[in-house]
């Protein structure tokens, strides 16, 4: 059975990191801006990581910060 269709696009998501003013955003943090679940912006996210439009670090013993990498940024303008 293949997962359903995001509601939320991969330039939506992009757009929120850019604009955001933290430099870093949590699955949790991005998932509340944009309404969906924190599952599902960590499973979103981890797809543009391997497409190289974000990166990740992890911050604590369990959090994992990401950002938007250039890549993701020059994505964004071409597809906006």
């Amino acid at each position: 059975m293949a997962g359903r269709k995001p509601s939320v696009s991969d330039v939506e998501i992009l757009r929120e990191m850019a604009i955001s003013p933290d430099p870093v955003l949590t699955a949790v943090e991005l998932a509340e801006r944009i309404d969906m679940s924190q599952q599902g912006a960590h499973s979103r996210l981890e797809s543009l990581e391997d497409q190289q439009y974000v990166r990740s670090k992890k911050a604590g013993s369990r959090a994992r910060v990401w950002w938007i990498t250039d890549r993701g940024r020059q994505q964004l303008a071409e597809l906006d």
